[in-house]
């Protein structure tokens, strides 16, 4: 199954719907994210993420396989992990992701501005998903000039911390927060924070 997913004509809503019934071939795409053939780690990537949006239940058996990955040294293998679990932690039973809640966060501060990025990217969806961790995942959104990272990728990253503050702001219990936050970041020095700060404030009328 590997050398079908280094072709270009296949299809992968094919290969995702047949996935849900066949446990070999989502033994073959767990594999295949591991592959150095970088098309067939895409399209593994691809279904498995489709999976796990539509159908979360059918890889949450897998959650460690994918925990793990947080801490690869491969950066590409942490991207996937960030948005599989993401989408795992909208249906977590056993409240895993709890238990892995600074392992995940602990990737703002990775050296690359990848991680950190989509980390932010896909903070709303978890708070949605678990109210209960809102606050605290506010808090460490809020912390993100804590990291390591250089002012100007600090400022790349908070445009994603106001894209997820958008989406969390009219049910957050730290709203004087979060509008102090965003507010300097009027004074951004990236175009994109800058432009986004404005938008939030206008949106909310909190000027």
């Amino acid at each position: 199954m590997l050398s079908e997913l280094n072709k270009k004509s296949i299809s992968l809503k094919k290969v995702a719907k047949k996935a849900l019934e066949d446990k070999a071939l989502l033994s073959e795409l767990l594999k295949g994210i591991l592959s150095k053939k970088e098309k067939i780690r895409f399209n593994s990537f691809k279904v498995l993420l489709s999976i796990s949006e539509e159908r979360p239940e059918k890889l949450y058996p897998e959650w460690d396989f994918f925990a793990d990955l947080l801490t690869s040294p491969n950066t590409y293998l942490k991207y996937i992990a960030i948005y599989i679990i993401a989408n795992l932690a909208s249906d977590d039973p056993k409240n895993r992701f709890e238990k892995i809640f600074n392992k995940y966060y602990a990737l703002l501060d990775h050296e690359s501005v990848i991680p950190p990025a989509h980390v932010v990217a896909n903070s709303a969806k978890i708070a949605l998903a678990k109210p209960d961790l809102q606050t605290k995942i506010t808090n460490k959104l809020l912390s993100i000039d804590k990291t390591h990272h250089e002012p100007g990728r600090k400022d790349l990253i908070k445009g994603y911390v106001i894209e997820a503050f958008s989406e969390l702001f009219e049910g957050a219990k730290n709203k004087k927060k979060i509008l102090q936050f965003i507010r300097e970041q009027r004074e951004s020095k990236s175009p994109r924070t800058k432009k986004k700060a404005k938008e939030f404030i206008k949106k909310w009328n909190k000027e």
